[in-house]
Protein backbone atom coordinates (compact mmCIF):
# COMPACT_ATOMS: atom_id res chain seq x y z
CA UNK A 1 0.00 0.00 0.00
CA UNK A 2 2.95 2.22 0.74
CA UNK A 3 3.88 1.90 -2.57
CA UNK A 4 1.09 2.10 -4.34
CA UNK A 5 0.71 5.24 -2.31
CA UNK A 6 3.43 6.79 -3.85
CA UNK A 7 3.22 5.54 -7.20
CA UNK A 8 0.17 7.78 -6.88
CA UNK A 9 1.80 10.40 -5.55
CA UNK A 10 4.94 10.36 -8.15
CA UNK A 11 2.08 11.87 -11.02
CA UNK A 12 -0.08 14.46 -8.46
CA UNK A 13 2.80 16.04 -6.62
CA UNK A 14 5.66 17.47 -8.93
CA UNK A 15 8.64 19.17 -6.77
CA UNK A 16 9.01 22.64 -8.93
CA UNK A 17 12.70 24.15 -9.18
CA UNK A 18 13.43 27.35 -8.33
CA UNK A 19 13.43 30.21 -10.94
CA UNK A 20 15.83 32.15 -9.00
CA UNK A 21 19.46 32.02 -8.89
CA UNK A 22 19.45 32.20 -5.70
CA UNK A 23 19.12 29.32 -3.55
CA UNK A 24 16.15 29.16 -0.82
CA UNK A 25 16.59 26.68 1.97
CA UNK A 26 12.99 24.35 1.64
CA UNK A 27 11.47 22.82 5.12
CA UNK A 28 10.53 18.74 4.47
CA UNK A 29 6.57 18.97 5.01
CA UNK A 30 5.85 15.80 4.01
CA UNK A 31 4.97 14.39 7.52
CA UNK A 32 3.46 17.98 8.91
CA UNK A 33 -0.04 18.60 9.19
CA UNK A 34 0.67 21.33 6.63
CA UNK A 35 1.24 18.90 4.36
CA UNK A 36 -1.45 16.37 5.31
CA UNK A 37 -3.96 19.11 4.59
CA UNK A 38 -2.94 20.56 0.91
CA UNK A 39 -2.86 16.85 0.25
CA UNK A 40 -6.65 16.62 1.12
CA UNK A 41 -7.37 20.00 -0.55
CA UNK A 42 -5.91 18.90 -3.77
CA UNK A 43 -7.60 15.62 -3.26
CA UNK A 44 -11.15 17.44 -2.76
CA UNK A 45 -10.60 19.50 -5.49
CA UNK A 46 -9.78 16.88 -8.12
CA UNK A 47 -13.06 14.69 -6.95
CA UNK A 48 -14.76 17.79 -8.32
CA UNK A 49 -13.11 17.64 -11.77
CA UNK A 50 -13.82 14.33 -12.11
CA UNK A 51 -17.17 14.71 -11.32
CA UNK A 52 -17.41 17.73 -13.71
CA UNK A 53 -20.26 15.92 -15.99
CA UNK A 54 -22.57 14.97 -13.17
CA UNK A 55 -22.57 17.96 -11.09
CA UNK A 56 -22.07 20.72 -14.00
CA UNK A 57 -19.04 22.27 -12.12
CA UNK A 58 -16.67 23.53 -14.76
CA UNK A 59 -13.14 21.87 -13.86
CA UNK A 60 -11.45 25.23 -13.38
CA UNK A 61 -13.39 26.51 -10.54
CA UNK A 62 -12.10 23.90 -8.24
CA UNK A 63 -8.68 23.76 -8.86
CA UNK A 64 -8.42 27.73 -8.90
CA UNK A 65 -9.54 27.80 -5.10
CA UNK A 66 -7.24 24.77 -4.54
CA UNK A 67 -4.00 26.54 -5.79
CA UNK A 68 -4.83 29.75 -3.46
CA UNK A 69 -5.56 27.86 -0.39
CA UNK A 70 -2.41 25.75 -1.08
CA UNK A 71 0.15 28.92 -1.42
CA UNK A 72 -1.56 30.46 1.59
CA UNK A 73 -0.77 27.87 3.58
CA UNK A 74 2.98 27.83 2.50
CA UNK A 75 3.37 30.92 2.46
CA UNK A 76 2.49 31.80 6.58
CA UNK A 77 4.27 28.96 7.51
CA UNK A 78 7.29 29.75 5.58
CA UNK A 79 7.22 33.71 6.69
CA UNK A 80 6.26 32.40 9.95
CA UNK A 81 9.59 30.76 9.89
CA UNK A 82 11.35 33.70 8.45
CA UNK A 83 11.89 32.39 5.30
CA UNK A 84 9.21 34.13 2.87
CA UNK A 85 11.78 34.66 -0.04
CA UNK A 86 11.68 30.59 -0.96
CA UNK A 87 8.30 30.53 -0.92
CA UNK A 88 7.91 33.86 -3.67
CA UNK A 89 10.48 32.42 -5.64
CA UNK A 90 8.74 29.21 -6.40
CA UNK A 91 5.55 30.62 -6.94
CA UNK A 92 6.93 32.82 -9.69
CA UNK A 93 8.59 29.93 -11.02
CA UNK A 94 5.55 28.15 -11.51
CA UNK A 95 3.78 31.10 -12.58
CA UNK A 96 6.15 31.90 -15.28
CA UNK A 97 5.94 28.10 -16.48
CA UNK A 98 2.00 28.64 -16.94
CA UNK A 99 2.64 31.83 -18.69
CA UNK A 100 4.20 30.44 -21.40
CA UNK A 101 2.17 27.97 -22.15
CA UNK A 102 -0.86 30.51 -21.64
CA UNK A 103 -0.10 32.75 -24.32
CA UNK A 104 0.92 29.74 -26.83
CA UNK A 105 -2.50 28.32 -26.25
CA UNK A 106 -4.20 31.49 -26.85
CA UNK A 107 -2.54 32.03 -29.87
CA UNK A 108 -3.36 28.73 -30.98
CA UNK A 109 -6.91 28.74 -29.46
CA UNK A 110 -7.44 32.61 -31.56
CA UNK A 111 -6.46 31.15 -34.85
CA UNK A 112 -8.61 27.82 -34.73
CA UNK A 113 -11.56 29.93 -33.36
CA UNK A 114 -10.32 32.50 -36.52
CA UNK A 115 -11.18 29.49 -38.73
CA UNK A 116 -14.24 28.34 -37.53
CA UNK A 117 -15.81 31.79 -37.96
CA UNK A 118 -14.81 32.13 -41.42
CA UNK A 119 -16.42 28.28 -42.25
CA UNK A 120 -13.64 26.78 -42.89
CA UNK A 121 -14.05 23.78 -40.78
CA UNK A 122 -18.20 23.69 -41.56
CA UNK A 123 -17.11 23.90 -45.55
CA UNK A 124 -14.73 20.15 -45.11
CA UNK A 125 -17.56 18.97 -43.24
CA UNK A 126 -20.37 19.24 -45.25
CA UNK A 127 -18.08 18.28 -48.61
CA UNK A 128 -17.60 15.14 -46.74
CA UNK A 129 -20.90 14.78 -46.51
CA UNK A 130 -21.77 15.33 -50.07
CA UNK A 131 -19.31 13.04 -51.21
CA UNK A 132 -21.76 9.67 -51.07
CA UNK A 133 -19.17 7.56 -49.31
CA UNK A 134 -19.48 3.53 -47.90
CA UNK A 135 -19.72 3.62 -44.14
CA UNK A 136 -16.18 1.64 -44.23
CA UNK A 137 -14.72 4.48 -46.23
CA UNK A 138 -16.20 7.37 -44.03
CA UNK A 139 -14.61 5.48 -40.78
CA UNK A 140 -11.05 5.38 -42.53
CA UNK A 141 -11.86 8.77 -43.81
CA UNK A 142 -12.53 10.38 -40.24
CA UNK A 143 -9.55 8.88 -38.49
CA UNK A 144 -7.41 9.58 -40.90
CA UNK A 145 -8.17 13.06 -41.13
CA UNK A 146 -8.32 13.35 -37.01
CA UNK A 147 -5.07 11.95 -37.23
CA UNK A 148 -3.37 14.26 -39.73
CA UNK A 149 -5.75 17.55 -38.51
CA UNK A 150 -4.87 17.17 -34.97
CA UNK A 151 -0.99 17.70 -35.36
CA UNK A 152 -1.78 21.31 -36.42
CA UNK A 153 -5.16 21.88 -35.06
CA UNK A 154 -5.43 20.19 -31.60
CA UNK A 155 -7.13 17.07 -30.45
CA UNK A 156 -10.11 18.26 -29.29
CA UNK A 157 -11.21 20.42 -31.92
CA UNK A 158 -10.58 17.56 -34.63
CA UNK A 159 -12.29 15.31 -33.20
CA UNK A 160 -15.79 17.73 -33.03
CA UNK A 161 -15.42 18.70 -36.41
CA UNK A 162 -14.77 14.46 -37.57
CA UNK A 163 -17.68 13.65 -35.17
CA UNK A 164 -20.24 16.23 -36.96
CA UNK A 165 -19.38 14.52 -39.70
CA UNK A 166 -20.23 10.92 -38.59
CA UNK A 167 -23.02 12.59 -37.37
CA UNK A 168 -24.46 14.56 -40.11
CA UNK A 169 -24.30 11.19 -42.43
CA UNK A 170 -25.03 8.22 -39.66
CA UNK A 171 -28.06 9.17 -37.37
CA UNK A 172 -29.77 5.82 -38.84
CA UNK A 173 -26.87 4.04 -37.80
CA UNK A 174 -26.07 3.97 -33.70
CA UNK A 175 -23.30 1.38 -34.38
CA UNK A 176 -21.78 3.21 -37.25
CA UNK A 177 -21.66 6.49 -34.81
CA UNK A 178 -20.64 5.05 -32.15
CA UNK A 179 -17.93 2.62 -33.63
CA UNK A 180 -16.29 5.71 -35.82
CA UNK A 181 -16.48 7.90 -32.40
CA UNK A 182 -13.96 5.74 -30.76
CA UNK A 183 -12.12 5.80 -33.81
CA UNK A 184 -11.89 9.37 -34.26
CA UNK A 185 -10.48 9.58 -30.26
CA UNK A 186 -8.11 7.68 -31.09
CA UNK A 187 -6.96 9.15 -34.23
CA UNK A 188 -6.77 12.41 -33.02
CA UNK A 189 -5.06 11.05 -29.61
CA UNK A 190 -2.05 9.35 -31.78
CA UNK A 191 -1.93 12.36 -33.92
CA UNK A 192 -1.55 14.88 -31.44
CA UNK A 193 1.65 12.82 -29.96
CA UNK A 194 3.59 13.16 -32.86
CA UNK A 195 3.89 17.38 -32.65
CA UNK A 196 4.02 20.14 -30.18
CA UNK A 197 0.92 21.27 -31.35
CA UNK A 198 -0.97 18.41 -30.96
CA UNK A 199 -1.71 18.21 -27.21
CA UNK A 200 -0.97 20.46 -24.29
CA UNK A 201 1.19 17.31 -22.85
CA UNK A 202 3.55 17.59 -26.38
CA UNK A 203 3.46 20.85 -25.88
CA UNK A 204 5.41 20.99 -22.49
CA UNK A 205 7.97 18.68 -23.54
CA UNK A 206 8.71 21.06 -26.39
CA UNK A 207 8.95 24.29 -24.36
CA UNK A 208 10.88 22.33 -22.11
CA UNK A 209 13.57 21.67 -24.69
CA UNK A 210 13.57 17.96 -23.89
CA UNK A 211 12.59 17.10 -27.04
CA UNK A 212 13.63 18.96 -30.21
CA UNK A 213 11.04 19.97 -32.80
CA UNK A 214 12.07 17.14 -35.59
CA UNK A 215 12.32 14.50 -32.33
CA UNK A 216 8.89 14.06 -32.11
CA UNK A 217 8.64 12.89 -35.84
CA UNK A 218 10.50 9.82 -34.31
CA UNK A 219 7.19 9.10 -33.12
CA UNK A 220 5.09 9.33 -36.29
CA UNK A 221 5.65 5.55 -36.93
CA UNK A 222 4.54 4.47 -33.59
CA UNK A 223 1.34 6.92 -33.50
CA UNK A 224 0.40 5.19 -36.51
CA UNK A 225 0.53 1.36 -35.32
CA UNK A 226 -1.39 2.72 -32.29
CA UNK A 227 -4.37 4.43 -34.33
CA UNK A 228 -4.46 1.87 -37.51
CA UNK A 229 -4.39 -1.67 -35.55
CA UNK A 230 -7.62 -0.71 -33.64
CA UNK A 231 -9.34 0.96 -36.50
CA UNK A 232 -8.36 -2.31 -38.97
CA UNK A 233 -10.07 -4.41 -36.34
CA UNK A 234 -12.79 -2.61 -35.36
CA UNK A 235 -13.47 -1.78 -39.15
CA UNK A 236 -15.31 -5.76 -39.41
CA UNK A 237 -17.99 -4.29 -36.83
CA UNK A 238 -19.12 -1.83 -39.17
CA UNK A 239 -22.49 -2.05 -41.00
CA UNK A 240 -22.28 -2.91 -44.81
CA UNK A 241 -23.27 -0.35 -47.61
CA UNK A 242 -23.68 3.59 -47.42
CA UNK A 243 -25.43 5.99 -45.79
CA UNK A 244 -28.44 7.97 -47.39
CA UNK A 245 -28.33 10.53 -49.87
CA UNK A 246 -27.80 13.47 -47.55
CA UNK A 247 -29.17 16.74 -49.07
CA UNK A 248 -26.85 19.26 -48.28
CA UNK A 249 -26.35 22.52 -49.03
CA UNK A 250 -22.44 23.65 -49.20
CA UNK A 251 -21.24 25.78 -46.83
CA UNK A 252 -18.95 28.76 -48.57
CA UNK A 253 -15.63 29.42 -46.70
CA UNK A 254 -15.88 33.13 -46.12
CA UNK A 255 -13.62 35.60 -47.39
CA UNK A 256 -10.28 35.16 -45.73
CA UNK A 257 -10.87 31.86 -44.67
CA UNK A 258 -8.01 29.97 -46.06
CA UNK A 259 -5.56 32.88 -45.88
CA UNK A 260 -6.13 32.28 -42.30
CA UNK A 261 -5.39 28.61 -42.83
CA UNK A 262 -1.72 29.68 -44.34
CA UNK A 263 -1.57 32.10 -41.85
CA UNK A 264 -1.86 29.90 -38.76
CA UNK A 265 1.05 27.91 -40.46
CA UNK A 266 3.10 30.68 -41.03
CA UNK A 267 3.02 31.18 -37.17
CA UNK A 268 4.09 27.57 -36.33
CA UNK A 269 7.02 28.15 -38.54
CA UNK A 270 7.83 31.65 -36.65
CA UNK A 271 7.45 29.53 -33.64
CA UNK A 272 9.55 26.88 -34.22
CA UNK A 273 12.44 29.34 -35.56
CA UNK A 274 12.34 31.73 -32.58
CA UNK A 275 13.26 28.00 -30.68
CA UNK A 276 15.69 26.76 -33.25
CA UNK A 277 17.63 29.64 -34.75
CA UNK A 278 16.87 32.39 -32.26
CA UNK A 279 17.13 29.75 -29.16
CA UNK A 280 13.68 32.06 -27.70
CA UNK A 281 11.07 30.34 -25.76
CA UNK A 282 8.52 29.22 -28.88
CA UNK A 283 5.52 31.56 -26.91
CA UNK A 284 7.44 34.51 -28.14
CA UNK A 285 7.29 33.06 -32.21
CA UNK A 286 3.54 32.65 -31.68
CA UNK A 287 2.75 36.36 -30.01
CA UNK A 288 4.96 37.37 -33.15
CA UNK A 289 1.91 35.01 -34.92
CA UNK A 290 -0.90 36.72 -33.41
CA UNK A 291 0.38 39.69 -35.15
CA UNK A 292 0.07 38.76 -38.67
CA UNK A 293 -3.38 37.51 -38.18
CA UNK A 294 -4.78 40.77 -36.13
CA UNK A 295 -2.84 43.00 -39.49
CA UNK A 296 -4.98 40.72 -41.48
CA UNK A 297 -8.39 41.25 -39.13
CA UNK A 298 -7.26 44.98 -40.15
CA UNK A 299 -7.76 44.59 -43.93
CA UNK A 300 -10.68 42.51 -43.48
CA UNK A 301 -12.26 45.65 -41.45
CA UNK A 302 -11.49 47.78 -44.11
CA UNK A 303 -12.65 45.91 -46.89
CA UNK A 304 -16.13 45.29 -45.03
CA UNK A 305 -16.40 48.78 -44.71
CA UNK A 306 -15.40 50.03 -48.11
CA UNK A 307 -18.61 47.33 -48.98
CA UNK A 308 -20.57 49.21 -46.88
CA UNK A 309 -19.52 52.57 -48.33
CA UNK A 310 -20.44 51.17 -51.30
CA UNK A 311 -23.91 49.97 -50.67
CA UNK A 312 -26.98 52.43 -51.88
CA UNK A 313 -29.72 51.29 -49.61
CA UNK A 314 -29.49 50.56 -45.68
CA UNK A 315 -28.50 47.53 -44.16
CA UNK A 316 -30.54 44.81 -45.21
CA UNK A 317 -30.61 40.89 -45.13
CA UNK A 318 -29.19 40.60 -48.57
CA UNK A 319 -26.39 43.60 -47.80
CA UNK A 320 -25.12 41.99 -44.21
CA UNK A 321 -24.67 38.68 -46.88
CA UNK A 322 -21.78 40.89 -48.84
CA UNK A 323 -20.74 43.14 -46.03
CA UNK A 324 -19.01 40.52 -43.69
CA UNK A 325 -17.15 42.40 -40.51
CA UNK A 326 -14.45 40.52 -38.74
CA UNK A 327 -13.57 41.29 -35.55
CA UNK A 328 -10.27 39.03 -34.03
CA UNK A 329 -11.02 39.66 -30.53
CA UNK A 330 -14.40 37.85 -30.91
CA UNK A 331 -12.06 34.87 -31.42
CA UNK A 332 -9.82 35.57 -28.76
CA UNK A 333 -13.00 36.06 -26.28
CA UNK A 334 -13.97 32.22 -27.29
CA UNK A 335 -11.07 30.45 -26.43
CA UNK A 336 -11.19 27.59 -24.37
CA UNK A 337 -10.93 29.84 -21.08
CA UNK A 338 -12.23 27.19 -18.99
CA UNK A 339 -9.27 24.72 -19.72
CA UNK A 340 -6.83 27.93 -19.48
CA UNK A 341 -7.76 28.61 -15.90
CA UNK A 342 -7.85 24.79 -15.17
CA UNK A 343 -3.95 24.70 -16.23
CA UNK A 344 -3.31 27.19 -14.42
CA UNK A 345 -4.84 25.82 -10.63
CA UNK A 346 -3.57 22.80 -11.49
CA UNK A 347 0.28 23.84 -12.16
CA UNK A 348 -0.05 25.89 -9.02
CA UNK A 349 -1.20 23.42 -6.94
CA UNK A 350 0.72 20.34 -7.88
CA UNK A 351 3.30 22.63 -7.83
CA UNK A 352 2.85 23.87 -4.13
CA UNK A 353 2.88 19.90 -3.57
CA UNK A 354 5.69 19.59 -4.84
CA UNK A 355 7.89 22.40 -2.87
CA UNK A 356 6.18 20.43 0.47
CA UNK A 357 8.27 18.10 -0.37
CA UNK A 358 6.17 14.81 -1.25
CA UNK A 359 8.34 14.24 -4.82
CA UNK A 360 11.70 12.56 -3.89
CA UNK A 361 10.38 9.79 -2.06
CA UNK A 362 7.81 9.31 -5.15
CA UNK A 363 10.45 10.22 -7.92
CA UNK A 364 12.77 7.18 -6.36
CA UNK A 365 10.02 4.45 -6.08
CA UNK A 366 8.77 5.31 -9.46
CA UNK A 367 12.00 5.76 -11.68
CA UNK A 368 14.32 3.77 -8.89
CA UNK A 369 12.36 0.78 -7.86
CA UNK A 370 10.02 0.10 -11.16
CA UNK A 371 12.50 1.30 -13.82
CA UNK A 372 11.84 3.81 -16.14
CA UNK A 373 10.08 1.79 -18.99
CA UNK A 374 7.71 0.47 -16.49
CA UNK A 375 7.19 3.65 -15.27
CA UNK A 376 6.47 5.54 -18.65
CA UNK A 377 4.06 2.88 -19.41
CA UNK A 378 1.97 3.59 -16.16
CA UNK A 379 1.76 6.91 -16.95
CA UNK A 380 -0.22 6.68 -20.17
CA UNK A 381 -2.43 4.05 -18.19
CA UNK A 382 -2.97 6.98 -15.11
CA UNK A 383 -3.67 9.14 -18.60
CA UNK A 384 -6.93 7.11 -18.90
CA UNK A 385 -8.38 7.92 -15.52
CA UNK A 386 -6.84 11.08 -14.91
CA UNK A 387 -6.59 14.46 -17.32
CA UNK A 388 -2.91 13.69 -18.50
CA UNK A 389 -1.91 17.47 -17.87
CA UNK A 390 -0.75 16.97 -14.14
CA UNK A 391 0.56 13.77 -15.19
CA UNK A 392 3.36 15.35 -17.62
CA UNK A 393 3.71 17.61 -15.50
CA UNK A 394 4.37 15.74 -12.75
CA UNK A 395 7.19 13.82 -14.98
CA UNK A 396 8.64 16.81 -16.49
CA UNK A 397 9.19 18.53 -13.00
CA UNK A 398 10.64 15.35 -11.40
CA UNK A 399 13.02 15.30 -14.12
CA UNK A 400 14.48 11.84 -13.81
CA UNK A 401 17.73 10.70 -15.37
CA UNK A 402 16.97 8.33 -18.36
CA UNK A 403 17.83 8.23 -21.68
CA UNK A 404 15.80 10.22 -25.15
CA UNK A 405 14.27 7.28 -26.01
CA UNK A 406 12.36 6.88 -22.43
CA UNK A 407 11.75 10.52 -23.04
CA UNK A 408 10.01 9.91 -26.43
CA UNK A 409 8.00 6.81 -24.83
CA UNK A 410 6.58 9.06 -21.80
CA UNK A 411 5.36 11.89 -24.42
CA UNK A 412 4.49 8.76 -26.46
CA UNK A 413 2.31 7.24 -23.46
CA UNK A 414 1.04 10.36 -21.74
CA UNK A 415 -0.51 11.35 -25.28
CA UNK A 416 -2.10 8.22 -26.64
CA UNK A 417 -2.81 6.78 -23.30
CA UNK A 418 -6.12 8.99 -22.68
CA UNK A 419 -7.72 6.90 -25.54
CA UNK A 420 -8.09 3.65 -23.15
CA UNK A 421 -11.03 5.19 -21.59
CA UNK A 422 -13.70 8.04 -23.22
CA UNK A 423 -13.14 10.01 -20.32
CA UNK A 424 -9.09 9.41 -20.67
CA UNK A 425 -8.82 12.89 -22.74
CA UNK A 426 -11.00 16.37 -23.70
CA UNK A 427 -11.54 14.69 -27.12
CA UNK A 428 -13.19 12.04 -25.70
CA UNK A 429 -15.46 13.88 -23.05
CA UNK A 430 -16.43 16.34 -25.77
CA UNK A 431 -17.96 13.46 -27.95
CA UNK A 432 -19.85 12.23 -25.43
CA UNK A 433 -21.83 15.33 -25.30
CA UNK A 434 -21.71 15.83 -28.71
CA UNK A 435 -23.25 12.25 -29.89
CA UNK A 436 -25.12 11.90 -26.41
CA UNK A 437 -26.78 8.61 -26.88
CA UNK A 438 -24.52 6.85 -29.49
CA UNK A 439 -20.66 7.07 -27.72
CA UNK A 440 -20.84 6.45 -24.14
CA UNK A 441 -18.36 5.35 -21.63
CA UNK A 442 -19.72 1.65 -21.49
CA UNK A 443 -19.32 1.97 -25.05
CA UNK A 444 -16.20 2.85 -25.65
CA UNK A 445 -14.98 0.35 -22.73
CA UNK A 446 -16.17 -2.46 -24.95
CA UNK A 447 -13.61 -1.89 -27.26
CA UNK A 448 -10.79 -0.94 -24.10
CA UNK A 449 -9.05 -4.35 -25.25
CA UNK A 450 -8.41 -3.77 -28.96
CA UNK A 451 -7.18 0.06 -28.47
CA UNK A 452 -5.56 -1.48 -25.52
CA UNK A 453 -3.36 -3.53 -28.02
CA UNK A 454 -2.84 -0.84 -29.91
CA UNK A 455 -1.32 1.21 -27.02
CA UNK A 456 0.73 -1.91 -26.16
CA UNK A 457 2.06 -2.47 -29.93
CA UNK A 458 3.02 1.22 -30.53
CA UNK A 459 5.48 1.24 -27.24
CA UNK A 460 6.81 -1.94 -28.49
CA UNK A 461 7.45 -0.64 -32.16
CA UNK A 462 8.97 2.91 -30.94
CA UNK A 463 11.23 0.52 -28.25
CA UNK A 464 12.19 -1.41 -31.33
CA UNK A 465 13.06 1.51 -33.55
CA UNK A 466 13.71 4.62 -31.58
CA UNK A 467 15.29 2.40 -28.24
Amino acid sequence: MKHMFLLLLAFFLPNIALASDAVHETINLTDHWLGYTALAIFALAYSLVILEEKLHLRKSKPVLLAAGLIWIFIAAYYGSHGMPGAAEAAIRHNFLEYAELFFFLLVAMTYINAMLERNVFDALRDYLVAKGFTYKALFWLTGILAFFISPIADNLTTALIMCAVVLAVGKDAPKFVAISCINIVVGANAGGAFSPFGDITTLMVWQKGIVQFTEFFDLFIPSVVNFVLPAFIMQFALPAGKPGTASTQMTPIKQGGLTIVGLFILTIITAVSFHNFLHLPPVFGMMAGLAYLKFFGYYLRKVSHNKLNKLEQPISHESADVVDEYDIFDSIAKAEWDTLFFFYGVILAVGGLGFLGYLGMASEFMYGELGATTANVLVGILSAIVDNIPVMFAVLTMNPEMPHSQWLLVTLTAGVGGSLLSIGSAAGVALMGQARGYYTFFGHLKWAPVIALGYGASIYVHLLING
